[in-house]
């Protein structure tokens, strides 16, 4: 059975100064704050919302198995 994949993005620049639909298009991947990390399901849309803001976030792929079993050692 194939693992779902995920994306996990890290905002690593503030917005500020930045145009407002690119602050949008941070708080539509679930990113409030500096430094914050989110789990978004990898899809054409979320890659290009990735894209869109590349220069305030890191991003790095995983399953979505490894990424729960890391959660729940961290609990």
């Amino acid at each position: 059975m194939s693992q779902a994949k995920v994306l996990k993005v890290t905002q690593v620049k503030s917005a500020i100064g930045y145009r407002q639909r690119q602050k949008d298009t941070l708080r539509a991947l679930g990113l409030r704050r500096l430094h914050q990390t989110v789990e978004v399901a990898d899809s054409p849309a979320a890659r290009g919302m990735i894209a869109a803001v590349s220069h305030l976030v890191e991003f790095e792929e995983a399953d979505r198995a490894a990424a729960g079993a890391a959660q729940e050692e961290n609990a």
